[in-house]
């Protein structure tokens, strides 16, 4: 379990780590040590290095300063650029760039002379690896490598340029675990190892659930149909679609009109693909359920202009940002205060969809999620979500939390091995069925 922290959170554990009696300076140095043994062990020989460090005013440009100070003499050539000097002649030979301009710290958008350097850093040296300090700079510059401090940072995780981060390392520099918040987390592949040991020989369908999938109005059967498959192909024992008319629905699903739809040895319940505006029927099935409730897009309409209060991990709501906006009634600017406070006001396990999918837990835990493609912006990857989430909490109803993470997760990573494939423009939403016994076996080989 891969512990993330905000800038706000690493400040304050900062802070209470320097009160107990470890100086600000020796966390500098510490912070300063590991970039240096970091570089030291991953460009071997130092001698036939050549590093030029960017430093700005602040506490990220004290780690960059302690970072010359240990590779000075050791190195072929080492130049030291601060923000505040006048421009100099660049070595445009570095192989080695080390960006301690901005920290966590910075909020904005970079100018002047600090803007001229993040380009220098991105254009200037061919030869060079960039190492970060701690964080991209702005998330602007464009590292190979970042070395970041205790725990990755979610302003780093979250921004649409994440992947300037390269390869992220995380160093310790004796920070207690104490002393650093455990609400926030990135999900990996190792987590749900658990939910994909090898079934018994023995086993039947009925040791792994039945499905409801309630939505598919006329003209929009598909939309309940592929949720239905992916159910199946997640694993559920059993899956019933009720829809308008069963033209759309795989041969190994069953069928129910909508006017007779009843929750009667049903394990889980899946609603709203496809709906339409059948709020009655949404909030008599929410009310009359005892079983985990999966709530996606016209559900999720359905029950957003109410003050709607779920049974905690057992109501799962899948919105994208406009959903969550209606939802919330507030407009998405924050994504993770928002999720962190919604899924406990309103007691549930919410599920916000985009970049970096959040699952906000009623008890103030969230994960981040790292998989996904822009292959997913495309009709009907909402759905095969639902259905995958489902399919999973199906067979797991024990362990929801680590079942509706490990759907996302999975749901992501097929979309990446089918762009990977297809290219990002091709992926249609039942490719991604396809890709998942991939995404599967990467989780047990994990």
């Amino acid at each position: 379990m891969i512990r993330a922290l905000t800038s706000r959170q690493m400040r304050d554990a900062d802070q209470r780590t320097i009160q107990a009696g470890t100086p600000a300076e020796v966390l500098m140095n510490r912070a300063g040590a590991c970039v240096a043994d970091f570089i030291e062990r991953t460009f071997a020989p130092l001698a036939s290095q050549r590093v030029v460090i960017v430093c700005g005013k602040g506490n990220n440009g004290g780690d960059g300063l302690v970072v010359a100070r240990l590779l000075e003499r050791r190195v072929a050539a080492l130049q030291v650029i601060r923000v505040a000097d006048a421009p100099a002649p660049l070595d445009s030979d570095a192989t080695i760039v080390v960006d301690a301009l901005f920290g966590t710290g910075f909020h904005g958008v970079p100018e002047g002379r600090a803007a001229q350097l993040i380009n220098s850093m991105n254009s200037d040296f061919p030869r060079a690896k960039i190492v970060s300090v701690d964080i991209p700079s702005a998330m602007q510059v464009l590292a190979d490598y970042t070395v970041t401090f205790a725990a990755p940072k979610a302003e780093m995780l979250l921004s649409p340029q994440a992947a300037n981060a390269g390869q992220v390392i995380v160093a310790g520099i004796g920070i207690p675990e104490e002393f650093m918040p455990a609400d926030l987390f990135l999900s990996e592949a190792r987590d749900f190892a658990p939910l994909f040991e090898p079934r018994k020989r023995d086993a039947h369908k009925g040791d792994f659930g039945h499905v409801l999938v309630v939505g598919g109005a006329a003209g929009k059967t598909g939309a309940a149909a592929m949720a239905g498959l992916a159910a199946s192909r997640m694993g559920a024992g059993l899956v019933t679609v009720a829809c308008a008319e069963a033209s759309h629905l795989a041969p190994e699903l069953m069928w129910n009109a909508l006017d007779q739809v009843d929750l009667e040895r049903k394990t889980v319940l899946a609603i709203g693909p496809g709906l339409g505006e059948r709020h009655d029927l949404v909030m008599r099935l929410l009310n009359a359920a005892t079983i985990p409730a999966v709530v996606d897009a016209d559900a999720i309409n359905a029950i957003a202009a109410k003050r709607f209060l779920g049974r905690g991990l057992e109501t799962i709501l899948t919105p994208h940002p406009g959903e969550m906006a209606r939802l919330s009634g507030a407009k998405v600017e924050d994504r993770l205060s928002l999720a962190h406070a919604f899924a406990q006001e309103r007691n549930v396990c919410l599920v916000l969809k985009g970049f970096r999918t959040l699952i906000a837990l009623p008890d103030g835990r969230v994960w981040i999620n790292p998989t996904g493609s822009p292959a997913l912006a495309k009709g009907g990857s909402g759905d095969i979500l639902t259905g995958l989430i489902a399919g999973l909490v199906a067979q797991h109803p024990k362990h929801i939390d680590v079942a509706v993470r490990a759907a996302v997760w999975l749901h992501g990573r097929a979309a990446e091995l089918a762009a990977a494939e297809l290219t990002e423009f091709c992926v249609l939403a039942t490719d991604l069925l396809r890709y998942l016994p991939s995404a599967i076996l990467e989780i047990v080989e994990a």
